[in-house]
């Protein structure tokens, strides 16, 4: 067995026939993790969300298939294959717009089909590499980013971009964190409606590693760079498009045209995992529609209602709002002069 490393934070532990979610949706009040055996248990998992952030996801549904090949695989049944494949498919319906997703199944169904017998060990550490990768990505990722804040005096930040999004350490989280030990002192995080990841996850999730932060609400942000408090704003990316739009979190554009007016600079970090050379702009990105009844009082949720709700859970900033795309392949300032096309193999 190969246990994911302790860190203070851990969205995802994987035993070696289990995968152990942090429900998120129980946070800050209560700390309780999920045991899952079967990928249609983690599926659910994903698209429930107990386990979010896009490169979580990734990781967990590479889980999922190994957990589908140690369900299905035995010599004596000839449909392992198909049923491990199916899993796979069901997987990838769980959420439509992180990228990392599709990239994490790719990676897994191309070791299965390499395989001509045993896949189980074969998944199982391609998995773990997976989620070890993601780490180190993250811990480089950190100080590159840093390193482009010197001395600023505060920065803020919006949803969760931290160990709870990632395999650990985090990517927007995760300059801040190297930041703080430079020396940086302010930090925000934005409420994050209408799931209040911000409120919830991240302000949590920095005190565990006993950095403090100020929460404010989102609609408080415009002021806030208006009372030259922070230089960046810092967030993380579900989808990256070749051009160097980004989708992230809904409310990172309204915060982007923000920081615009008050000459506030905008930080975008993320693996390359979540980069999508296959698509030109952010036009061509799936924005998920999550339930109205996410959004709507229970009072509104009949047939006859006359209110309903509008509930995009991500948005696109488009890349001539951002100053910088950090990747732990390296940076890249001004991204609308040339996408991240640098940054594709």
């Amino acid at each position: 067995m190969n246990s994911t490393p302790h860190l203070s934070v851990s969205a995802l532990i994987w035993t070696g026939d289990c995968l152990k979610v942090l429900d998120q949706r129980q946070l800050p009040e209560k700390v309780i993790y999920h045991d899952y055996h079967t990928a249609p248990d983690v599926a659910q998992a994903i698209s429930s969300m107990q386990v979010r952030g896009a490169p979580a996801i990734g990781i967990a549904a590479a889980y999922g298939v190994a957990l589908s090949a140690q369900q299905h695989y035995a010599e004596n049944n000839p449909d392992w294959y198909e049923q491990v494949t199916n899993d796979i498919q069901l997987l990838a319906q769980s959420r439509p717009t992180a990228v990392n997703l599709f990239w994490a199944l790719e990676l897994m169904q191309k070791a299965l089909q390499s395989q001509n017998g045993n896949p189980i060990p074969a998944l199982q550490a391609l998995a773990e590499k997976i989620h070890a990768d993601d780490i180190a990505a993250n811990h480089k990722m950190g100080e590159l980013g840093a390193n482009i804040l010197g001395n600023c005096k505060g920065v803020m930040t919006h949803c969760n971009a931290g160990a709870l999004a990632t395999g650990g350490y985090g990517t927007a989280l995760g300059v801040i964190r190297s930041a703080c030990k430079r020396g940086l002192k302010k930090i925000y995080a934005g409420e994050t409606r209408p799931w209040l990841q911000g409120a919830r996850l991240t302000v949590w999730e920095l005190a565990q590693d006993g950095i403090p932060a100020t929460l404010i609400a989102d609609s408080a942000a415009a002021w806030l760079m208006a009372q030259g408090e922070i230089d960046w704003i810092i967030v993380g990316a579900d989808r990256i498009a070749a051009n160097g739009d980004v989708a992230n979190k809904i409310g990172t554009y309204s915060l982007a045209v923000l920081a615009k007016q008050h000459g506030v600079k905008v930080m975008v970090v993320a693996p390359t995992s979540t980069l999508d050379g296959s698509i030109a702009s952010g036009a061509e990105i799936t924005i998920e529609q999550r339930l109205q009844s996410e959004l709507l009082p229970a009072c509104y949720l009949h047939e006859n209602s006359l209110v309903d709700a509008w509930n995009p859970v991500f948005d696109v900033t488009p890349a001539h709002l951002i100053s910088a795309i950090v990747t732990e392949r390296g940076v890249v300032l001004n991204p609308a002069a040339e996408g991240v096309r640098s940054l594709l193999c």
